[in-house]
């Protein structure tokens, strides 16, 4: 197996087209447990921390821009990841241990697209975007067409995650992600990731997510409607609730039985309403 470290994404890009059985090595998270594992056998790993487009962060008009190897603690320490983004800072704060933060990037994660990971659900509520560059140019991908499966995602084999943009507006939101796990630093058995904007008594925005409830987060747009325009009042976050468990499928596994992770989402979105106000 080869190792390359390119200078600069083109550079990734063209190595990547020539070698169809090519990785890029984000982080290293998970890609490198995999590795001592013989879960996968890459020719050639094409590390991507020398390519200083694909880092930082960076408000530009109506989105924030967080480059693709940027790490969980970087996100999670940047109070400019507010108002709608709140939601995916306040995820990057949970994953893991700090040792995991301080290595894995948020583009490693996204692309490793594990249901029970917390950027997904996080991504779908904040209505975030996913930037690819390929062969074929650049193109935007919204967090809810990203996601097509269990560690499947819709990225082309040619391409690289360069970035994922995530709305400024409405920036007056509030975010929380929340999730129930067996211990500290566990995936997630459910979460749920929310953005609210309330006006005086009433819900005026609702965008909720679902993490490990099935291959990809679960997003409903009934369930959005019910949180909207009127109180956030326990009937109408029941019912909310009531539709998300009904449209999730999730796996029987050692974090829990699949209707144990269904009874769990009403109960959960409940408390991340009550934390996310005020």
């Amino acid at each position: 197996m080869k190792y390359i470290e390119p200078a600069s994404l083109s550079e990734a890009l063209e190595i990547l087209s020539a070698d169809d059985e090519a990785r890029c090595l984000a982080g290293g998270a998970t890609l490198v447990a995999m590795l001592n594992a013989d879960l996968v056998e890459p020719s050639t790993l094409i590390g991507l921390r020398r390519i200083d487009e694909l880092a930082g962060i960076t408000v530009s008009g109506d989105h924030i821009r967080v480059g693709a190897m940027t790490t969980h603690t970087q996100i999670a320490a940047d109070d400019r990841l507010s108002g709608n983004a709140a939601v995916v800072r306040d995820a990057a704060g949970q994953i893991a241990h700090p040792a995991v933060r301080n290595m894995g990037t948020i583009g490693g994660a996204v692309c490793h697209a594990d249901p029970n990971a917390d950027f997904p659900g996080a991504l779908v509520a904040a209505d975030a975007v996913l930037e690819a560059v390929g062969s074929s140019g650049a193109r935007q991908i919204p967090a809810g067409e990203f996601f097509l499966d269990y560690l499947e995602t819709s990225l082309e084999e040619d391409e690289i995650l360069s970035a994922v943009l995530v709305p400024v507006e409405p920036a007056d939101a509030r975010g929380r992600h929340l999730k129930f796990s067996r211990t500290h630093g566990d995936y997630a058995t459910i979460s749920v990731s929310l953005v609210l904007v309330v006006d005086g008594d009433a819900c005026s925005y609702a965008r909720v997510a679902v993490g490990s409830a099935g291959p990809a987060p679960i997003h409903l747009d009934e369930a959005d409607s019910l949180l909207t325009g009127s109180a956030l009042t326990p009937e109408v976050i029941r019912q909310a609730g009531r539709k998300l468990m009904e449209a999730a499928d999730p796996v029987d596994d050692v974090r829990g039985s699949a209707e144990y992770r269904r009874m769990i989402i009403p109960g959960l979105l409940q408390r991340a309403v009550d934390e996310a106000l005020p």
